[in-house]
């Protein structure tokens, strides 16, 4: 019997302060960021029993992941796709086997474990099919992560391309993510 493997979960996360832009319209710059703050606790509080890291590379950030319990993965400089696959690399080094990367604005996110479960890639696209807002991977997968408008796509082709056995996984809860003042109305329904 072969043992269970080693899952973590990687949740990306920018400065509060820069997050979430595109909200300025309806929201103001500390509305955005206690925002953006809220949700990445909530991700985080949604993935016990496994150990989660933030890879980051803001000070506010790296204080906010060691108050909630989370391992700190400083990238500065990297971007958020070197960022997350610098990450991954750091957690397989560490000895874990799979890797859940989360995005931190996933307000209606529910137990992250299951997602580490499949063998091979599992893809979340968010609801329209456009962005990734989850991706289940093998730490030791040299996937190239290519987050973005249109990642999902690009997610999809990349897994192909590495013939990986492949899982895409369309959760409502998982799929919702916060970007655009419509988004908020979503929100409201959720934290009332």
């Amino acid at each position: 019997m072969s043992p269970e493997p080693a899952i973590a979960v990687l949740i990306p996360v920018k400065a509060f302060a820069e997050a979430k832009l595109r909200l300025a319209p309806a929201l103001g710059t500390a509305e955005r960021a206690a925002l953006a703050r809220d949700m990445a606790t909530h991700v985080v509080e949604s993935s016990p029993p496994l150990p989660v890291a933030v890879v980051c590379d803001d000070g506010h950030v790296r204080d906010w992941a060691l108050s909630v319990g989370a391992e700190v993965v400083w990238r500065p400089g990297t971007g958020l796709n070197g960022a997350v696959a610098s990450g991954v690399e750091h957690l397989r080094d560490a000895g874990y086997d799979r890797v859940i990367v989360a995005h931190g604005d996933l307000p209606r996110a529910g137990p992250l474990a299951p997602l580490g479960e499949w063998p091979g890639i599992t893809l979340v696209p968010d609801r329209h099919s456009d962005g990734t807002n989850v991706i289940a991977l093998p730490s030791d997968c040299p996937f190239g992560f290519s987050y973005g408008r249109g990642s999902f796509d690009r997610h999809l082709t990349e897994a192909q391309r590495l013939r990986c056995s492949l899982r895409i996984l369309r959760d409502p809860a998982l799929g919702l993510d916060i970007d655009l003042p419509a988004d908020l109305d979503e929100l409201a329904v959720i934290w009332q």
